[in-house]
């Protein structure tokens, strides 16, 4: 499914966020603290309406469609996704399935499925307050998953995880044949497994391409305010960073 943001902008916070991402490409959204990262995806998962501009999927504006009919095509992992009472990790996950009541698909096999894609069925039955982040933030990720979204919002979806668990997950976002939305604070991660990023600075992206395009040297420095080295891969080829070290002042 095709996203689109027309000129989004939220009062004091986006100055016109202009991105498109195709059908079932993933674009990292990147840059500095307080840039608009989060408010962008909260105007696209709908829990913010945006003073102005529009989010398009496949052409429609979801400004006029139903808050259901959206959530039968996009899910979001947001950093505020929060359960409060301990239900079963089966039922947290459960509850994705929600938007496609009266389905013929089985929501039980849904939600084992689901589960086991994020290496988390050995948790099915464990109370979810029970879980370290890390164990709860795969939960949540097979609860969007068990959505069957077409298009997937991530804000720092590897918050909580181990190395293994962070590339566990992005390498699993990235085959599911959806488009992805994602923040990323790890600018080597968002290299390693987006088609294309976007840098906000002040609330306005500027600069969108492929991770070589856009993380150069002088991005890095204009942007993130650090100096860093671009090199290759050895064996995927994608540019990786090697910063520069800061010395502290006191």
């Amino acid at each position: 499914m095709d996203v689109r943001l027309d000129d989004l902008r939220v009062d004091g916070i986006l100055r016109g966020v202009d991105l498109h991402a195709p059908d079932r490409e993933v674009h990292g959204i990147v840059g500095p603290n307080g840039s608009g990262k989060s408010t962008t995806l909260r105007c696209v998962y709908r829990a913010l309406r945006p003073s102005g501009g529009a989010v398009l999927l496949d052409g429609r504006d979801i400004a006029g469609a139903r808050v259901r009919d959206t959530a039968e095509h996009l899910a979001a992992l947001t950093q505020d996704s929060h359960v409060e009472f301990d239900f079963t990790v089966t039922e947290v996950v459960a509850m994705g399935r929600l938007p496609h009541r009266g389905s013929p698909e089985d929501d039980e096999e849904v939600v084992a499925e689901a589960l086991s894609r994020v290496d988390a069925a050995h948790l099915a039955h464990r109370g979810f307050l029970s879980l370290s982040g890390g164990e709860r933030q795969r939960v949540l990720i097979a609860r969007a998953l068990a959505q069957r979204p077409k298009v997937l919002v991530l804000d720092e979806p590897t918050n909580h995880l181990d190395i293994n668990h962070q590339l566990a997950v992005l390498s699993l976002v990235r085959g599911l044949g959806v488009t992805v939305l994602a923040v990323l604070h790890d600018l080597n991660l968002a290299a390693a497994h987006c088609d294309r990023l976007h840098v906000l600075d002040g609330g306005r992206v500027v600069r969108s391409g492929t991770p070589e395009e856009v993380l150069t040297p002088e991005v890095l420095h204009e942007v993130f305010r650090v100096r860093a080295h671009v090199v290759r891969h050895p064996t995927s080829g994608v540019p990786q960073l090697l910063f520069e070290h800061r010395e502290s002042t006191p």
